[in-house]
């Protein structure tokens, strides 16, 4: 079950990453993680910026809104959003999307 903490500003949770993948997207969850895939390498910091990217353009929020707080060298990162409820990160968990 995805774990999802409600902050000030927004929400933190935890994000597992699988680098390298043929298409980026949200997978669903991995445990108490949401399941991204990136297509981007885990080589300076790409990945880290692609996760960002995706993030917030499924979300909905500027990038400047999504933070990893968490696991930069790691695939397991805890991530903070601003300006989002709980209930749009398990929205996206129970409909994983693929980057258009």
């Amino acid at each position: 079950m995805l774990d999802v903490s409600v902050r000030a500003n927004g929400v933190r949770f935890a994000v597992r990453v699988q680098p390298r993948a043929s298409k980026s997207g949200v997978d669903g969850v991995h445990g108490d993680a949401l399941k991204v895939r990136l297509a981007a390498p885990p080589v300076d910091g790409a990945a880290n910026a692609a996760l960002v990217a995706l993030l917030a353009e499924l979300l909905a929020v500027p990038r400047r809104a999504v933070r990893i707080v968490l696991g930069l060298q790691s695939r397991a990162k805890v991530v903070e959003v601003d300006g989002i409820g709980a209930e749009q990160v398990h929205l996206l968990a129970r409909h994983p999307r693929k980057q258009p």
